[in-house]
């Protein structure tokens, strides 16, 4: 039987559901990286709802994966503000849900949204010292295209301070 996977804008009603997230994607992190998220605020969670930029992916009607995206990050990609671009960030997958390859899924959506938002790139950004995501983003359609070192006091959230991240980005091409 095929799933019926969709992507949908967060609603206000999802924030428990996506704090319930990060607070599983946290415990993962404890287990297998020295490196946690220091927790995000709720006044921020609403913000990107209230945006849009807050988004869900449903398999049969249940949330599998949550993600949020911006289209600025200049202090992760600093010189390429300009550039017409979706920022992927905080993509997490409910435990019950994982090695069903959401972040195809997250990329198709980027391409389809191009339709309605102009895009020429699809970034996202992870821990530079996380070789199993590097390897599997490479491996997703992402080039690897370097690392930044994030300044303490940059205005990201606290687990941003200075930590080295990979960068990658698509492309995309027509």
């Amino acid at each position: 039987m095929q799933n019926a996977i969709q992507v949908l804008n967060s609603l206000p009603s999802d924030i428990d559901t996506i704090f319930e997230f990060y607070d599983l994607a946290i415990e993962h992190q404890k287990k297998v990286s020295p490196k946690q998220w220091q927790g995000f605020s709720r006044e921020l969670v609403k913000h990107e709802i209230a945006e849009g930029r807050q988004y869900k992916i449903l398999v049969n009607g249940t949330v599998a994966t949550i993600f949020a995206v911006t289209y600025s990050d200049p202090q992760i990609w600093p010189g390429k503000n300009d550039e017409a671009a979706v920022y992927i960030h905080r993509i997490v997958t409910h435990p019950n849900f994982r090695g069903y390859g959401f972040v195809k899924v997250i990329i198709d959506w980027a391409k389809a949204h191009r339709k309605t938002t102009p895009l020429d790139y699809i970034r996202m950004d992870t821990w530079a010292d996380n070789e199993r995501l590097l390897q599997y983003y490479t491996g997703c359609g992402f080039n690897h295209v370097g690392n930044i070192k994030i300044a303490p006091n940059s205005g990201l959230p606290k687990h941003y301070e200075g930590i080295t991240l990979n960068l990658f980005e698509i492309k995309l091409e027509g």
